[in-house]
């Protein structure tokens, strides 16, 4: 077994940075071994001369922190790699860890393999810990969703949404990104336009262009701001699935992006909210042909579905059924990797407490879908709304809200930028979002199990216990010769039109009732009220609709 042994040298007491280069030491599975503040030269070389005779052979390593004055340290430093040098020489490696002026003078020496000065992404330290010594190029980082999730755990892959209204200012961004090495994922922020008329120049509006995003208007467009992400840490990318030409565009994204995983709703993205062409039936069939598309070719899925139901106050079971419902018609149209998206804070006002229980009622339902066929990915991200524009309080909201969504463990953290009330990010805000999201991410590696909280796990049982019944009903809907009325489109649609599925804000829509009334309740839960503003059950709502 491997060993690493570490401790901060001489005076220096510092041992912040040496505790967590050994807890990332276990995960790459090293046994470790902490010798404390205040070490002395002789005293660490005792003790590593102790581990290596107890090694059998296998790898030692060495970590060395000083953090106090550099010329001080380098005179330390210096000492210690002349009564090193026999260790050194038959196979010990030796890693130093400091301030960036400290580490500055230790590379001076020479002994050193490798030093780090705590600005380096945590994925940067594993990636040396499992074994690659040398500065990381391309083909060392994956270039595939699913390898990068695995490459990177225990912690989640990073990413956000980035675009800005000309070509040259992305482009530049997304180098910038890029080289600073703290996204996993770019998400290509496209304007209204080339989302809804790529294809259709003579629909385009240049009044419009840039509204929302980069205004790409080729193939080639996408293959610059593709070769503008490679570089860095090489981050992936992908971008929205579009609102018309599904299949068309996603040929394209495949063939200049490699685009990193598919994005598509189910009940939206249409005439139902203004976004695109197509009537509420036909988007439903429409994007189910491109989670086949992508099913097929092995590319992620991810339906980005309930926060639009959230965002619109829909109460949580809505959000809940919402999400079964996705990941369900995501394994019948053979989709193999799914992302199941868990956007926190929609609506707003809900408590902590019922919204980490809202996202276990969703993991709670769709868990028993995967199979190995159909692998479950977890993807946790800030309401898109929910930020206050004060920019010091939109800090503190980021953070606050990745350690909450850490209690789930996620896969993939989608990083809402602090921005977002104000502006749309710009590069260097994307990268400052990033460094906060990271920060709250190792702090809440610890977290006690935010989960296990009684009021958590009965409004999980509570919310699971009343979406069967609205599942139930949709169901019974459903025309006799439907074989399979969750995945029919008709019966979907017809649930919207029917009030099944409803939100507050979708009042006087063509496509759905807008009738159902929600409040935030004591417990800061979302729930249904009636015209009294008396609570009522899932069970009465429906009973009324459907009776």
């Amino acid at each position: 077994m491997k060993t690493v042994i570490a401790g901060a040298l001489g005076e220096c007491v510092h041992v912040a940075g040496i505790s967590k280069f050994l807890r990332l030491a276990e995960q790459a599975g090293w046994n470790t071994v902490f010798l404390g503040p205040a070490v002395t030269p002789n005293k660490m070389l005792e003790s590593v001369r102790q581990v290596q005779a107890e090694s059998n052979g296998d790898q030692v390593l060495v970590g060395v922190s000083y953090r106090l004055t550099p010329e001080t340290g380098e005179r330390l430093l210096g000492q210690f790699a002349e009564e090193a040098s026999d260790l050194y020489e038959s196979g010990v490696q030796f890693v130093f860890g400091g301030t960036p002026p400290v580490v500055e003078r230790a590379e001076k020496i020479g002994f050193f393999e490798r030093s780090f000065d705590g600005t380096e992404p945590v994925e940067e330290v594993l990636a040396y810990l499992k074994g690659q010594t040398q500065e990381m190029s391309a083909d060392d980082f994956p270039h595939t969703t699913v390898e990068r999730i695995r490459w990177k755990a225990p912690y989640p892959i990073l990413r956000h949404h980035f675009g800005q209204p000309t070509m040259k200012d992305t482009i530049a961004g997304i180098q910038k990104i890029a080289e600073s090495k703290v996204l996993d994922v770019i998400s290509l922020g496209i304007d209204q336009d080339a989302q809804a008329n790529f294809f259709h120049p003579e629909r385009q509006d240049p009044r419009q262009t840039g509204a929302g995003g980069v205004p790409v208007r080729s193939a080639d467009d996408y293959r610059a701001l593709y070769a503008a992400s490679r570089r860095g840490n090489y981050p992936l990318l992908r971008t929205y699935s579009g609102t018309d030409d599904f299949i068309e565009l996603a040929e394209m994204y495949v063939d200049t992006i490699n685009i990193a995983w598919c994005a598509i709703p189910l009940f939206w993205f249409n005439a139902m909210d203004g976004r695109g062409p197509w009537d509420l039936e036909g988007s439903i069939r429409e994007h189910q042909k491109v989670m086949a598309f992508y099913g097929e070719r092995d590319i992620p899925v991810e339906l980005n579905e309930p926060h639009h139901w959230g965002m619109r106050d829909a109460p949580d079971v809505i959000f809940v059924v919402s999400a079964f419902l996705s990941a369900y018609n995501a394994r019948a149209f053979g989709v193999q990797d799914y992302i199941a998206q868990l956007m926190f804070n929609s609506p707003a006002e809900l408590s902590d407490k019922m919204d980490l229980a809202k996202m276990l009622a969703v993991l709670e339902m769709i868990d028993p879908l995967a199979n190995k066929d159909f692998r479950i990915y977890k993807q946790t991200r800030t309401g898109l709304l929910s930020y206050p524009v004060e920019i010091n309080a939109a800090r503190a909201h980021l953070s606050a809200s990745i350690y909450l969504q850490m209690a789930l463990r996620p896969d993939i953290v989608h990083i809402v930028g602090h921005s977002e009330a104000d502006h749309a990010a710009t590069g260097e805000d994307v990268i400052d979002a990033a460094r906060m999201a990271r920060r709250a991410i190792e702090n809440a590696m610890g977290q006690p199990d935010l989960t296990a909280d009684p009021d958590v796990m009965a409004r999980v049982a509570e919310l699971v216990e009343q979406a069967q019944v609205t599942l139930e009903a949709i169901k019974s809907i459903a025309s006799a010769s439907v074989l399979d009325p969750w995945t029919d489109p008709a019966t979907l649609a017809k649930s919207v039109s029917l009030g099944i599925m409803d939100a507050p804000q979708l009042k006087n829509n063509t496509f759905a009732r807008g009738e159902i009334v929600t409040r935030t309740d004591e417990r800061g839960a979302c729930i249904v009220v009636d015209d009294t503003d008396k609570t009522i059950s899932e069970r009465e709502r429906l009973e009324e609709h459907l009776s």
